[in-house]
């Protein structure tokens, strides 16, 4: 296998691999407080956090550029406090792709844990379980099939983002071509077997992941 689709394979993989394992931490968090926290305007709130499955790549990949670039005033802080640039990078491709996922694992859980009964919790409460020991103890258990199965939809989304990863990460061979951005470079230069390969390549691990978060879902509801 050549450096032209290897690269970009290892490079989609450990950004994939990053992008789950933070949406998977900060989408369950956030799924658990606002499923057994009601409070004024959480339709609202929860529209703000599925945003990004809705959102033009373009768009978001410029409210990324705002928030992370060199002027931008996290971005801006990062680089003039620690000298830390995010932009044109895998760590911004990380951010872009993490973005992009966190819905898909934030409605998984959130629905997954609306579906915890209430009276469970509440024995372990009565008990004297704390809060976090409800969540960690009583409630992740009863909903992790559901959260799998997001995180695995997310993993897949991040493989294959492109818009705002562009933006965000640019296309450098090597530090930040993701897969689905070197399929658009081989085509654009003509390299119809590169582009092929890369596609077959970014196919299978989609099918993949798609039947297994099927099969995630069925059994928990024949659990």
């Amino acid at each position: 296998m050549s450096d032209e689709v290897l690269l970009p394979l290892l490079l989609s993989v450990k950004v994939a691999g990053w992008a789950t394992a933070i949406t998977l931490v900060t989408g369950v968090l956030v799924a658990w407080w606002v499923a057994r926290r009601p409070f004024r305007g959480r339709e609202v709130f929860d529209a703000l956090m599925t945003l990004p499955m809705v959102m033009p790549p373009t768009v978001l990949g410029y409210y990324l550029i705002v928030l992370v670039g060199r002027r931008g005033w996290f971005g801006g802080w990062l680089h003039d406090h620690l000298g830390v640039t995010l932009m044109f990078t895998w760590q911004g491709a990380v951010i872009a792709a993490s973005v992009v996922a966190f819905p898909l694992v934030y409605k998984a859980a959130r629905a997954a844990f609306e579906e915890v009964p209430r009276q469970t919790e509440n024995a372990a409460r009565v008990l004297g379980a704390s809060e976090w020991k409800v969540f960690y103890r009583v409630s992740l258990p009863l909903a992790w099939r559901s959260i799998l199965a997001g995180a695995m939809l997310a993993f897949a989304r991040a493989l294959g983002e492109f818009g705002a990863t562009l933006m965000v990460a640019g296309s450098i061979p090597g530090k930040t071509q993701t897969l689905s951005i070197a399929v658009y470079e081989a085509v654009q230069a003509g390299e119809d077997g590169v582009a092929n390969f890369l596609v077959i390549v970014t196919s299978v691990v989609c099918v993949l992941v798609l039947v297994g978060s099927g099969r995630l879902l069925r059994l928990r509801h024949a659990a």
